[in-house]
């Protein structure tokens, strides 16, 4: 299968600050990756590199084999990239900056770009300085997705819209993913990860610490169970695994980490009335990492 993305030891250093760390990372082409990281664990820095906005201080960065850094103009014919807040033109109107975005990326599907105006609830006749901030989102996201370029590169893009124009968002990206497109989404909004992503990369402080699907990641928080039984509940300072265990008469919850057996096995013996078991999700996988501020340590956004 065709890569769309593939980093090696993929570096970035803004004096002492080291925003990205030895990224090696691929994606394949037709995947959906979700890249979380607090702000300042490197995201936008690594898009950055994959775009050749900033120069790498050590490492190489590839879309569709081509070098990113040293065939920036090549790369870009096969990308569109959706910032979380764009300066644009304000006296353009909406239908001129698509056009001129349009122009730029080198193509565009006019039913689709049509469509998404629509499903956007979009009025591309009024200029752009009179847009909300959630209107030039949707401006911005028009003309990436307009495009169906091979590789979408979103930063934040659903900053600013409300949960309706998310759920259109999440629309476009299933359909990208069926036209096997490649979707790199760095996002902060856990929920639209969880939906849209066929693997999560965690980021912190530069450093890449975690890449897998979600099933492949639980085993990064314990799963939870919460059980009602027939009588007392029974000595647990045996079972493996076990932690933040709580008991209230002859109901119980815990933290499972490793297999679920051995509890059940010593909860049957006192009888279990009700018995139910939660997959951690994403949010939770997240805070497992980061704690409950979600703050990595040294950073890329602010340098």
């Amino acid at each position: 299968m065709e890569t769309a993305i593939r980093t090696e030891n993929l570096s970035k250093t803004y004096g002492t600050t080291r925003a990205l760390v030895s990224l090696n990372l691929e994606v394949p082409r037709g995947e959906v990756l979700g890249y979380l990281g607090p702000n300042g664990a490197g995201k936008t820095t690594t898009i950055r590199l994959l775009l050749g906005l900033v120069r790498a201080t050590v490492g190489r960065a590839e879309i569709f084999g081509i070098d990113a850094q040293a065939n920036p103009v090549e790369a870009h014919r096969r990308v569109a990239y959706v910032p979380g807040e764009a300066n644009l033109w304000p006296q353009l109107t909406g239908w001129e900056t698509l056009y001129l975005l349009g122009r730029i990326q080198g193509r565009v599907d006019t039913a689709y770009r049509d469509l998404l105006i629509e499903r956007f609830d979009f009025d591309p006749t009024k200029k752009v300085r009179s847009y909300s901030k959630g209107n030039r989102q949707k401006l911005i996201l028009i003309a990436g997705l307009m495009s169906r370029a091979d590789l979408l590169l979103l930063d934040e893009p659903t900053s600013g819209l409300d949960p309706l124009m998310e759920r259109a968002f999440r629309e476009c990206v299933q359909e990208a993913r069926e036209r096997g497109q490649t979707v790199f989404l760095s996002s902060h909004i856990l929920s639209e990860v969880e939906a849209l992503c066929d693997r999560v990369a965690i980021l912190r402080a530069g450093h890449l610490i975690e890449v897998g699907t979600l099933a492949e990641m639980r085993h990064l928080s314990a799963l939870h169970v919460e059980a009602e039984l027939d009588g007392t509940v029974p000595d647990l300072s045996n079972v493996p695994g076990l932690s933040a265990v709580e008991v209230e008469g002859n109901r119980l919850r815990c933290e499972v980490t490793g297999p679920i057996e051995p509890l059940l096995a010593t909860l049957a013996s006192t009888g279990v009335r009700h018995l139910v078991s939660r997959e951690p999700s994403l949010e939770e996988l997240f805070l497992a990492h980061y704690g409950a501020d979600g703050r990595g340590e040294a950073g890329d956004d602010a340098a």
